[in-house]
């Protein structure tokens, strides 16, 4: 490890540099923070009223890959992130 030799700095200007310092890292924080969103998922009902398709529809888009299910026994989820983005991607 390297040693650092701190002439003629007194305890409250090197208090004052790392103050400083500190600030400005939080201040970047503060900028480029972007909390982390739960995900969300929703059962068959909760989605073919999203989309506002029928549940048959929803089962052909299951079976045809257009959107994934997620099973959990004998529940079928949806993700909603997923979803939305399938939504905005799907015209290009």
């Amino acid at each position: 490890m390297e040693k650092i030799q701190f002439i003629e700095t007194s305890p409250n200007s090197l208090a004052n540099l790392i103050d400083e310092k500190i600030k400005i890292q939080l201040e970047d924080l503060k900028r480029n923070f972007a909390p982390k969103e739960p995900e969300e998922f929703l059962s068959r009902n909760e989605t073919a009223k999203l989309l506002k398709i029928s549940l048959v529809t929803l089962h052909q888009w299951s079976n045809t890959g257009i959107i994934k299910p997620m099973k959990m026994g004998n529940r079928t989820y949806f993700s909603r992130k997923e979803l939305t983005e399938k939504m905005y991607n799907s015209n290009k």
